[in-house]
């Protein structure tokens, strides 16, 4: 009879840490909580660093550009355009673009040309407008053609990735409607809030707003007739040093300011660095300290039971079995505790991606899905790791005590 009896008890460390975390709910919430912190703090960071890192390739990527000359003074202005979708105009003579292009050292130039930004009551959002030259442009075609095979004809336009398009493929700009040739992928920069025409269209789309009462591009209008532009991207010889490039330009074209890509984007990836290093030092600070934390839990939780597992002992079950019981407990309640962590950190950062990116000012973009679950599942390792180093001491010591004297301990 007795040992029917004992062949009913199961003494799998599974089936038992299982049926303990079941029968212990306030305890097993305490440990799931703390794990779940861990878990979101670890995978929330992750992706906030990848996601900037993404940020910051598309938008070096979808520049194109090794240079960008600009009428001196208005290199600010063009920053925030590229950067943080500001809004502006500024022109010089076209003829800078010939000259440019006759540099040394310089292998394409093309010139393009900026509308001040339109009012909403006109339009259907607040856009920055960029003409751009089909025969020499080396920037936005190559990106259209990632979404658009065919060629933008004239009368058509380009969005960013940040702009809604109408349900009948058109935007309003100036109370007109214009057909929409493509809407890019986003780049996490300024240009997703922008809409890309060729000069032909930007004349035409200047002629028909006067001609509706739209005065206020009077200027815009007469500037862009006169041949004048606001900035000629510059493609470098890959054998030539761009900043050497910069300077030549300067050096030969009065009036003019020249920012280099490598200078705009190596301020942002300093700043970029920097948060990247601190969220990641944060998760591991966390984790030594969860580590911590669970250490005291389970050191505590250790000695409240040492009369169970003494029965467990008589029972039949090895010291390596109670080990294994105290591991697997603190196992699963990490698994418990990071899968809700990380599923809580997905839904604070994938939904407010947009606002994110406004409130840190940097480039952002999420992630692509393919490398989002790696990180979930190492987060979820880092989690479940972390619970069961917290546990290997009470789980040694648990193993280490003497069944008579723990059974006799109180009498």
């Amino acid at each position: 009879m007795n040992g029917y009896d004992m062949k009913r008890v199961d003494l799998s460390a599974g089936v038992l840490s299982l049926k303990n975390l079941r029968a212990r709910p306030a305890r097993t919430a305490c440990l799931s909580v703390v794990t779940a912190v861990l878990a979101f703090a670890l995978f929330g960071g992750s992706m906030l660093a990848l996601n900037l890192r993404q940020g910051l390739a598309a938008m070096t990527r979808r520049f194109g550009a090794d240079l960008m000359v600009v009428p001196e003074g208005s290199g600010g202005k063009a920053q925030s355009l590229l950067l943080r979708g500001g809004t502006g105009y500024f022109y010089f003579d076209t003829r800078i673009a010939g000259r440019v292009a006759g540099t040394a050292g310089v292998a394409r130039a093309s010139p393009q040309f900026f509308l001040t930004s339109l009012s909403e009551s006109c339009c259907d959002a607040m856009v920055q407008l960029i003409a751009y030259d089909p025969e020499t442009d080396f920037v936005v075609q190559p990106w259209v053609a990632e979404k658009y095979k065919a060629g933008v004809r004239d009368g058509q336009v380009v969005v960013g990735g940040g702009i809604s398009v109408r349900s009948d493929g058109t935007v309003r700009l100036l109370g007109r409607l214009y057909p929409v040739a493509a809407r890019l992928s986003r780049s996490a920069g300024g240009l997703d809030t922008s809409i890309f025409m060729t000069m032909n269209t930007m004349r035409a789309l200047t002629g028909q707003a006067r001609a509706d009462g739209y005065t206020f591009l009077e200027t815009q209008e007469k500037e862009l007739a006169r041949g004048r532009v606001s900035a000629v991207l510059v493609k470098t010889d890959p054998a030539a040093a761009p900043s050497y490039i910069a300077a030549e330009i300067r050096k030969q074209n009065a009036g003019v300011e020249v920012l280099v890509s490598q200078g705009i984007f190596a301020g942002i990836a300093g700043t970029l660095s920097g948060l990247v290093t601190y969220i990641h030092l944060f998760s591991a600070a966390l984790w030594v300290l969860s580590v911590a934390v669970l250490a005291a839990v389970f050191s505590g939780i250790a000695r409240e039971r040492k009369k169970e597992f003494a029965l467990l002992r008589v029972l039949g079950a090895t010291r390596k079995k109670l080990a294994g019981i105290v591991l697997a407990e603190s196992s699963v309640a990490g698994a418990i505790g990071g899968a809700a962590g990380i599923i809580l950190a997905g839904l604070a950062v994938f939904p407010f991606s947009a606002l994110i990116s406004e409130q840190i000012e940097l480039p952002y973009l999420d992630a692509p899905f393919f490398t989002v679950i790696p990180v979930a599942a190492g987060c979820l390792v880092l989690t479940v790791l972390a619970g069961a180093l917290a546990s290997l001491y009470a789980a040694l010591r648990i193993s280490r005590a003497e069944t008579y004297f723990t059974l006799r301990e109180g009498e």
